[in-house]
């Protein structure tokens, strides 16, 4: 019989707009996507953590650039990336794929391939296995809150099918992604839609929570299907127009 192990996420803000996660559980944890390297190991000291592993979505250097500090002070630390970015993540320890799962601070997670932001994105799918535990997605670039990343290296038809797969996942999955661009792709997303009241209330919603000072993840996945038109997309071809009418926002 399995046992269920109660772990929190902690949110760290850092350069202009990104989001680093720690999920811990109270003595062990593990860092998802590092952009900084001292900040983030200033933090696991203070709160008496110790550094068992690091979960990278992509190869970009605001998701991997603190690895190499954190490293000096856990050199025995686990680093999770895409086996297929094993040239540009020449560091990771455990190259993973598609559909595979492992097992860190007693968490299932399960590997998700979401290419369209670079060819070889990953996501990590936390299933809730007990009460006291969440269900949570660490999701990169892939998804933001109101939408979707930027088609560097993908296409629209990957983009449309790693979105809907994510959105796929239990309505209550708390979704964590990367970047504080929420406000923005809702003004956007408004502006498109002035006459919707799920888009309308949650960019309220949003705005309250950064007048306040407040950031807005994590969102939720029945979030995202009610407000996120990237995620309402039909089809790729409406997804590469919104795509296109949105270059000179985030995300």
């Amino acid at each position: 019989m399995s046992v269920s192990v109660a772990t929190e996420v902690a949110l760290l803000p850092m350069l202009k707009d990104n989001y680093v996660f720690v999920l811990h559980n109270g003595h062990q944890a593990v860092v998802i996507d590092p952009a900084l390297g001292e900040p983030t190991a200033h933090w696991l000291q203070a709160h008496k953590l110790e550094l068992i592993g690091i979960l990278h979505t992509h190869h970009h250097s605001d998701h991997i650039g603190g690895a190499a500090f954190l490293l000096q002070f856990w050199p025995h630390c686990r680093v999770y990336a895409s086996r297929a970015d094993q040239e540009r993540i020449s560091f990771q320890t455990h190259g993973v794929g598609d559909g595979e799962t492992f097992t860190l601070l007693g968490r299932l997670v399960r590997v998700l391939e979401v290419p369209g932001h670079t060819r070889a994105h990953i996501a990590y799918h936390l299933p809730a296995l007990g009460a006291d535990q969440q269900e949570e997605l660490f999701c990169g670039d892939t998804l933001f809150a109101g939408g979707c990343g930027r088609l560097f290296e993908g296409t629209a038809q990957q983009m449309h099918h790693s979105l809907q797969r994510l959105t796929g996942l239990p309505g209550h999955t708390r979704i964590w992604c990367a970047h504080e661009y929420t406000e923005a792709n809702l003004r956007w997303a408004a502006a498109q839609r002035p006459g919707d009241p799920a888009i309308i209330g949650r960019l309220e919603e949003v705005s309250c929570l950064r007048q306040a000072g407040h950031p807005t993840i994590p969102t939720t996945v029945i979030q995202e299907r009610q407000t996120n038109l990237f995620v309402r997309a039909g089809d790729a071809r409406e997804l590469a127009s919104l795509r296109s009418s949105k270059d000179g926002w985030h995300g």
